[in-house]
C-alpha cells in the first residue's frame, strides 16, 4: 500500500461503524452497546493515531506508566482529556507533543474514527495522522513507559485480533486483543485498532 492509497482510506468519512463485533470494554459512542457503559458522566477525550510511512510502516503506541491514576500500565495512543474550549483534534496535537515529543507540524492529519465510550467514563475522538519515517520519541517520563509500534502487516491481517473473555465489574465480558511480542494491546486502543484496521482494508472508493 502507498502513501497516495493510505491517505485516501484514511480520508474523513461520514462516521458510520461498520457492523464488526464489539468491545465489552469499549464501544462506538453511537452504538447500542453503550448502555452498560456509559452510567455516568462521561469526560471527553481525543487520542492521536499515528501511523508510521515508509518501507516498514506501523502504529505507533505508548505504554503508559505504572503510577497514572487511570489506565495504569496500559497500551495506549498519545491523548488524553480536552482542556476547556479545545476541539479534539487540538487536544491530540497536544497530547501528543507533551506525551512523546512529537511536533504537531509533523502530523499529517487525515481523518477520524467513530468516538468511543469506555466503561472508565471517557468519550474518546481518534484522530489519524500520518507521520514520515524518522521521527524519534521522546518520552514524557511521568506518563509514558516506553513507544514502540505495531507493524501495519499485523493491522492488515483480518486473523491477528483475538477474542478473550474475563471478568469485569462482575460480568464476563468479551473484548479485543491484539498481538504482540511484548505488550498486551487490549480495551479501548484495541478496539479502535479493529476499526482502523477495517477502514484500511476495504477499498479506497468505499
Amino acid at each position: 500500500m502507498d502513501l497516495d492509497e493510505l491517505r485516501a482510506r484514511l480520508a474523513q468519512r461520514d462516521g458510520t461503524v461498520p457492523a464488526l463485533l464489539g468491545d465489552a470494554l469499549a464501544a462506538p459512542a453511537n452504538s447500542d452497546d453503550i448502555a452498560d457503559l456509559a452510567q455516568r458522566i462521561l469526560v471527553p477525550a481525543a487520542v492521536l493515531v499515528p501511523i508510521i510511512h515508509g518501507p516498514n510502516p506501523g502504529i505507533l503506541l505508548t505504554k503508559r506508566t505504572s503510577t497514572l491514576s487511570s489506565h495504569a500500565g496500559q497500551v495506549a495512543f498519545p491523548g488524553g482529556r480536552l482542556d476547556p474550549g479545545e476541539t479534539p483534534l487540538e487536544a491530540a496535537l497536544r497530547e501528543a507533543e507533551e506525551e512523546v515529543g512529537l511536533p504537531a507540524n509533523l502530523v499529517e492529519v487525515t481523518g477520524r474514527l467513530p468516538d468511543y465510550v469506555t466503561g472508565t467514563g471517557f468519550s474518546i475522538s481518534p484522530i489519524i495522522g500520518l507521520l514520515a519515517p524518522g521521527f524519534v520519541p521522546i518520552p514524557a517520563a511521568a506518563e509514558v513507559e516506553e513507544v514502540f509500534e505495531l507493524p501495519l502487516s499485523v493491522l492488515l491481517d483480518p486473523s491477528a485480533p483475538e477474542r478473550r473473555r474475563a471478568e469485569w465489574k462482575g460480568r464476563k465480558r468479551e473484548f479485543w486483543v491484539w498481538p504482540h511480542e511484548r505488550h498486551y494491546i487490549w480495551g479501548a486502543t484495541a478496539a479502535i485498532l479493529v476499526h482502523l484496521a477495517h477502514r484500511l482494508r476495504v477499498a479506497a472508493t468505499v
